[in-house]
């Protein structure tokens, strides 16, 4: 039974660790984005949902292919409670961590307080699942965290005006309307970007895909929507989606590998129809 969530005024965080987070865009995206413009706010790639907690859109559409991230949205959205019930009874060592790493729980509420733990105890918050489906990111020696429970609650509340659906991105399209805005961050790495970008993107996000995307987004126009896009700062994405629209290359700083690595500065491209 949905329990009776109490509204609160703190801005929801992101709860969720994600490859390819946005944080470090939002300061870009805050000089462009006024949302009370748009009818409604879409995220076909929400992942950790960086820039859909920033703004906090009325009226919002988010899904994800990640059906497990997806649940654990909609759980939270439905009784927080329950999950942080769950979460304060999961002991923060290696040991409890490949415990609870191998159990397949059938409660809905359980099985997302699990993702929320091994999302935030991992190593990285690395998402990777083995040839069987199961996860087996190993530990990240991370006893010391502190769950967040307050901010659960926020992310709940944040939820409550949004449909949240498990999906392929280009599903979605039906959802958007006439002034509406699109955000969408495809799953892209920034490290190959010079140097065998298309061999190794393929794991994660096809041209196949990227080909998709770009007649999504013509959609998108065709319905006088607006949109932004993130992708790669690559010859071949620029190829893919360079059109009448805006292409921005921003560059930032990033830490690649694990310890020891090197800082570099890394561009990536965004491309818009809002300015």
């Amino acid at each position: 039974m949905k329990e009776e969530i109490t509204i609160i005024e703190k801005q929801a965080k992101p709860l969720i660790r994600w490859a390819g987070g946005k944080r470090w865009l939002l300061k870009h995206l805050e000089t462009m984005i006024d949302i009370n413009k748009y009818n409604a706010y879409h995220e076909p790639f929400i992942g950790g949902g960086s820039v859909f907690f920033k703004f906090s859109p009325k009226t919002s559409f988010i899904s994800d292919s990640n059906e497990w991230l997806i649940e654990t949205y909609n759980s939270i959205k439905e009784n927080p409670n329950e999950i942080i019930k769950y979460l304060e009874k999961f002991k923060k060592d290696k040991e409890n961590y490949y415990k609870i790493r191998k159990i397949n729980y059938s409660n809905q509420f359980k099985r997302s307080a699990q993702f929320i733990y091994l999302n935030q105890m991992s190593f990285n918050g690395i998402f990777r699942v083995n040839l069987s489906g199961k996860y087996n990111v190993p530990y990240g020696n991370r006893e010391h965290y502190n769950f967040d429970y307050e901010n659960i609650i926020s992310v709940s509340s944040a939820l409550q005006n949004t449909q949240i659906s498990h999906s392929d991105f280009s599903k979605t399209i039906d959802n958007i309307k006439k002034g509406d805005l699109v955000f969408l961050d495809p799953p892209y790495t920034i490290t190959h970007n010079l140097n065998g970008f298309v061999q190794y993107n393929q794991k994660i996000f096809s041209l196949e895909d990227q080909y998709k995307l770009a007649e999504m987004i013509q959609e998108i126009k065709r319905k006088e929507a607006f949109y932004i896009l993130t992708n790669a700062a690559h010859k071949k994405v620029k190829e893919i989606f360079d059109d009448t629209d805006t292409l921005l290359e921003i560059s930032r700083a990033s830490v690649i590998g694990g310890k020891g690595a090197k800082r570099g500065k890394y561009s990536e491209y965004l491309f818009t129809n809002i300015i």
